[in-house]
């Protein structure tokens, strides 16, 4: 069982800067790739960023390449979402994944094992 907490949601304007943390329990953290998703609001949850479990390879969804930088640390079971040059479309609750496996393809919802209960990031125009 992992939990997971997220931090550092908030509101920013555009082309601010906003990086948000999310604190995993429990010894198993580095068996997990980790990532994140957002959700606006009646859509699906979308794929942002995923790290393999050392921390040494990432994937990113095309709208956040060149903008986001996904980082984790397993000695502190953290993984971290630096968000830059944000923009009025990237407004949504973010969520915090552990997943069952890195992958290079597209991430979908269907292999996450564990979600935080989200954090909202706000980017007023």
């Amino acid at each position: 069982q992992v939990q997971l907490v997220e931090s550092g949601g908030g509101l920013v304007q555009a082309g601010g800067s906003l990086r948000l943390s999310c604190e995993a329990s429990g010894r198993t953290f580095s068996t997990y790739a980790m990532g994140w998703f957002r959700q606006w609001s009646g859509k699906e949850r979308q794929f942002v960023a995923v790290i393999n479990r050392s921390g040494g390879r990432t994937n990113y969804a095309d709208s956040v390449k060149g903008r986001f930088t996904i980082s984790r640390d397993n000695a502190k079971n953290t993984v971290s979402l630096q968000m830059n040059s944000l923009k009025p479309e990237d407004t949504a609750v973010y969520y915090c994944a552990a997943l069952k496996y890195y992958t290079n393809s597209p991430v979908t919802a269907r292999i996450v094992d564990y979600w935080g209960q989200g954090t909202q990031v706000t980017v007023s125009s």
